[in-house]
């Protein structure tokens, strides 16, 4: 009995070889055909849509004042973030709403949800917090919406004390919820695109994921007016109003790029609750800066504001490069004595030196 059993276990994995060896080669096959179109369009200048989408992100992050990355990871300009007022050394007592960090990002929201943003925002506290005073209390989280906050503020007679109440539910609210993908959908329908060709969301997996069906439609010529295709990263050539895009799945930081964007494919077909890349996030590909070898890219709520990076190139064909870990030292460098009372970091946090050094994986490029 037990050489029957082995010979059927000894079977079957024979069997499951050559299913297996065939998925590969499709998978193969399936890229290899969708890097020749990306090279193909790569090799063309960006064309106007995709110099205003590029334009647009430069103009907002001038316009938000936010941080400067450099190539090597490393934050030099630390601007105005999402929840801070206009920044002054004394203050005239007035201020203009756009240099409101908050008010900005208040203006991504309105655009995507229109009057109904209020209701999209999620405020959370901890019971009781306010009131404790011993650290090691334990407190359950609680959630409503600024909507909510913003009705209670009604309530309140005094204009002023009205307005405070009302804009604190706001710039609760954005601290509170993601806006980097509501950043993207701002500046993109910002240069015209119409919700046929792009799915704005508030959630960067829901374009990510319509690119990727837009690159698995194009050998039928059924992607019909999708604005943007998958392609690999490290070996397509950027241009001014692509999408770089990285995946933040803790139980995926190992896993190459390859792999993710094999596994994102593999999923099209399932219902958009099956799909398992669900944390990630996309930046603009603002300028390329070909004699230094150099791209910038632009994203929303990057260390709390609308912030710039610059990246590095490689090669001839200017293609983006893995080696973004940068030259700042690092966890390596430093001789800060551990606290007295032996506080540790959270587990899991990974120790990086570069503000550029993410699991990127995919290129969105614009077809």
């Amino acid at each position: 009995m037990r050489s029957l059993v082995c010979a059927f276990i000894a079977a079957a994995v024979l069997a499951a070889q050559p299913a297996h060896a065939q998925a590969d080669r499709a998978a193969a096959q399936f890229w290899k055909a969708v890097q020749t179109r990306c090279d193909a369009t790569a090799a063309k200048p960006p064309g106007d849509l995709g110099r205003r989408i590029g334009r647009i992100a430069i103009d907002e992050f001038s316009r938000f004042g936010g941080h400067k990355i450099d190539s090597n990871g490393r934050l030099f300009h630390f601007g105005l973030t999402e929840a801070e007022h206009e920044e002054d050394d004394g203050g005239s007592g007035q201020a203009s709403v756009g240099h409101l960090g908050w008010w900005q990002v208040m203006k991504y929201w309105r655009s995507l949800f229109g009057n109904d943003a209020p209701d999209k925002l999620e405020v959370r506290g901890y019971r009781d917090a306010s009131t404790q005073t011993d650290e090691a209390q334990s407190a359950a989280l609680l959630r409503t919406s600024a909507a909510r906050l913003l009705r209670l503020a009604e309530e309140v007679s005094d204009p002023a004390a009205r307005e405070i109440l009302r804009e604190t539910a706001f710039r609760a609210a954005i601290i509170d919820t993601s806006w980097s993908a509501a950043f993207i959908s701002y500046v993109v329908r910002e240069a015209g695109v119409t919700p046929i060709a792009f799915q704005f969301s508030n959630a960067h997996r829901a374009y990510i994921y319509d690119a990727f069906a837009a690159s698995a439609a194009e050998p039928n010529d059924a992607a019909g007016e999708r604005l943007y295709r998958a392609c690999p990263l490290t070996t397509t050539r950027p241009r001014v109003g692509d999408l770089i895009c990285q995946q933040r799945e803790p139980s995926l930081a190992a896993v190459s790029d390859v792999a993710v964007r094999e596994r994102v494919r593999a999923e099209l077909g399932g219902s958009a609750d099956a799909r398992t890349i669900r944390r990630t996030h996309c930046e603009v590909v603002a300028y390329i800066d070909p004699r230094a070898r150099k791209m910038y890219s632009i994203g929303g709520n990057v260390n709390q504001a609308v912030s710039a990076r610059k990246l590095n190139l490689h090669g001839r064909g200017l293609k983006f490069s893995a080696a973004q870990k940068g030259h700042c030292g690092g966890a390596g460098q430093w001789t800060l004595p551990p606290s007295a009372g032996g506080a540790k970091r959270a587990p899991g946090h990974a120790e990086k030196c570069s503000l550029n050094d993410k699991n990127w994986f995919v290129l969105l490029q614009l077809r």
